[in-house]
């Protein structure tokens, strides 16, 4: 007699699903981004920005810069500019021989025609202050007259001053790249100054300037000489450059095993 063969058992009937009733209190409301609707979400446009053509040209600057093999006379201005600190005490003293502005001047003028006026002479004191402009700059190191050079680092065209250090190294002067011709322009009143020159400061001053010109004098003058820069390739070039070299160490080895 064949065996009875097992029922599987029948399922247990599902239970129906309870409908949730929707609380009044919090109704769904979907957004409507259309005409009229609630304000799109907010996205990140950064790479969609038309940017100013002057933004734009100095990005391109500044990637070409890296791209470009650049000379070691262009790139001290990149490498070789005074640290922060050296910077900041050599700032504070340059801000006490600022020259005069215009409405000093006119204060002094007006003072000296009341002296004269009332019978009097005008005593005369050459002021011990900073000089600036280029031409004159270039007089005072080619006569031994400046005691310290101080250029900027971001003047355009830098063909103004790349020369100037040079001239410095040829005639003993010392001379310190710094960062920021904005920077210098301040301290003689002007928007941009390229180059600045000390040529004498006061008594209490000698011993912290003789300090900074023989920091300077080691960091620039004597310092160690600047190779070449630039040369920076970017993402893509480097992956291609890698995977040349993988092919070329992968053809190497099949030769080897031959």
């Amino acid at each position: 007699m064949a065996p009875k063969s097992k029922v599987a058992p029948k399922a247990a009937p599902a239970k129906a699903a309870v409908a949730q009733k929707p609380n009044a209190l919090f109704e769904k409301k979907p957004k409507i981004f259309g005409l009229g609707g609630a304000p799109k979400p907010k996205h990140d446009l950064h790479r969609f920005v038309k940017w100013p053509k002057y933004v734009r040209l100095q990005r391109q600057k500044r990637i070409l810069s890296m791209r470009l093999k650049v000379p070691p006379v262009l790139n001290q201005f990149v490498t070789r500019a005074a640290d922060k600190n050296t910077a900041e005490t050599l700032f504070k003293l340059l801000l006490k021989y600022r020259p005069e502005d215009k409405k000093q001047k006119a204060e002094r003028l007006k003072a000296e025609a009341e002296v004269v006026a009332a019978g009097n002479t005008v005593e005369k004191k050459k002021p011990v202050v900073v000089k600036y402009g280029l031409n004159h700059i270039t007089s005072l190191i080619e006569s031994g007259k400046a005691k310290l050079v101080v250029i900027a680092h971001d003047v355009d065209p830098i063909e103004l001053v790349c020369w100037l250090p040079a001239l410095c190294k040829k005639m003993n002067v010392p001379y310190v790249i710094v960062k920021g011709k904005a920077r210098l322009g301040a301290i003689v009143h002007k928007k941009t100054a390229a180059a600045l020159a000390v040529t004498a400061v006061k008594n209490e001053d000698t011993r912290e300037f003789a300090k900074l010109v023989e920091t300077f004098t080691a960091q620039f003058n004597e310092g160690p000489r600047v190779n070449w820069g630039g040369h920076i390739l970017g993402l893509k070039s480097q992956h291609k450059l890698k995977k040349r070299e993988r092919a070329i160490a992968k053809e190497a080895a099949q030769r080897a095993n031959a």
